[in-house]
């Protein structure tokens, strides 16, 4: 009679193993660029501890993309507009050369949908933010943005706000990379840091 509470305990321990919670992982350093790769002649550099993208000289389109393939994961990060500030965090995204497959969750100057959803060389603006939601950004200084993405649900805040609440059967059925990107048109600059991702 004895050893039925013995193997219970022992069931309830495995079980437990099992749903430990995932782990979060630092997907920047704050040192250097190790797991993420550069496309593209734009500027990627490593400063007091943040991320930075610059436009270079051939004011083109640039990424930085991770290493890895995320398909659902809840990423918290900031950012800091400098210059023009319009650039972007693409998700399942794969990329050849400068041209990159996937969606991107706007990061713009005021007034230009930032948090919005984005389909490059595909539908283009899946969802715009509404005017109400542009003050929530904060030009000039750190803005937190968290990117929730499972299945075909993509959803999106700013400082704290939802943003967009996206179902989308083709975004289900991606995979790729997350990437950070610089426009081109030339004059960005942008500041990140604490880019932290939780696999779901």
């Amino acid at each position: 009679m004895k050893k039925a509470p013995l193997a219970l305990a022992l069931l309830l321990l495995v079980g437990l193993g099992f749903i430990a919670p995932t782990k979060k992982i630092k997907l920047f350093n704050g040192k250097d660029l190790s797991g993420w790769k550069v496309y593209g002649t734009e500027k990627w550099y490593v400063a007091d501890g943040e991320l930075i993208c610059e436009s270079g000289p051939d004011k083109g389109y640039g990424y930085l993309a991770t290493d890895q393939f995320y398909k659902n994961f809840d990423l918290t990060l900031e950012f800091k507009q400098e210059a023009n500030g319009n650039s972007g965090v693409f998700y399942r995204s794969t990329i050849d050369g400068t041209k990159i497959t996937g969606w991107q969750v706007e990061v713009a100057p005021p007034n230009h949908d930032t948090g919005g959803i984005y389909e490059s060389y595909g539908r283009g603006w899946l969802v715009k933010i509404p005017d109400e939601k542009e003050t929530i950004l904060k030009a000039g200084e750190w803005n937190k943005m968290r990117i929730r993405v499972e299945g075909d649900r993509t959803q999106t805040w700013l400082n704290g706000q939802l943003m967009v609440d996206l179902k989308d059967e083709k975004i289900g059925k991606a995979d790729g990379s997350v990437a950070l990107q610089i426009h081109d048109g030339g004059g960005i600059k942008v500041r990140w840091r604490n880019l932290v991702l939780k696999p779901i």
